[in-house]
């Protein structure tokens, strides 16, 4: 039994609890860390239902991109159960046409046997452009998804399709929130985040420069500082 008080991480598209190794570590002195499942269900209300069947009856809640997606669907499900928020490099809104061609793109990719392939063609959405050669950082990464496999990242993808524009709900969020971006985040732009900030009453806005999409990873010690101080404040 511990006395900290429970935090749930949300991974994001084709990530798991790697994307989150820093922050479970170096939060759990403050935190009572768990990771939620969010490669075994095909829409984004199954993995909220699957993850509160084992989650304590109130916890701090933290998602980055298809885990803020994840975070708004459990804001809509039990705003209740929910004591403080955290939304890393994601979107409020619902995908446009654009994004969904992409993403039928990848999917065919995938079911033609190229999985392999959606990596590299996603990773300099993913990671800052300086990035692109460290290496660490990049094998990191493709592990992670090469973990999570093809048929996960078809369920993700399809579960992400349909989820609704979470615009509409943002004023009536109502726990201490704060809103984590990398300044040169490609996949989900900057201004995605100063909207939902925008949006949520009395939400910080944290821009981390020299940073993309995976901040988590790309920056741990400054997104693991933003978020001790979102826990403790």
């Amino acid at each position: 039994m511990t006395d900290t008080p429970p935090l749930l991480l949300i991974p994001g598209l084709l990530c798991d609890a790697s994307l989150w190794v820093h922050q479970s570590r170096f939060l759990a002195d403050v935190a009572d860390v768990q990771v939620v499942e969010t490669i075994k269900d095909e829409t984004l209300g199954d993995i909220v239902t699957r993850a509160l069947a084992d989650a304590p009856p109130q916890f701090a809640l933290a998602g980055l991109s298809m885990g803020g997606y994840i975070a708004f669907e459990f804001m809509r499900r039990v705003p209740e159960r929910i004591t403080r928020l955290a939304l890393l490099d994601t979107s409020a809104r619902a995908d446009d046409e654009d994004t969904l061609q992409r993403r039928r793109g990848f999917i065919e990719l995938a079911e033609q046997g190229k999985f392999k392939g959606v990596t590299p063609r996603l990773l300099p959405a993913f990671v800052h452009p300086d990035r692109l050669t460290d290496t660490p950082l990049v094998d990191a990464v493709t592990r992670m998804t090469e973990n999570v496999g093809k048929d996960a990242f078809l369920r993700q993808q399809r579960a992400i399709m349909a989820r609704p524009d979470s615009r509409p709900n943002l004023s009536e969020i109502a726990v201490p929130t704060v809103v984590i971006c990398g300044r040169q985040d490609a996949a989900t732009p900057l201004e995605l985040s100063i909207e939902i900030a925008d949006g949520i009453p009395g939400a910080r806005l944290c821009i981390i420069e020299e940073c993309g999409h995976l901040s988590t990873m790309e920056r741990p010690h400054a997104v693991t500082a933003l978020m001790r101080d979102w826990l403790l404040g």
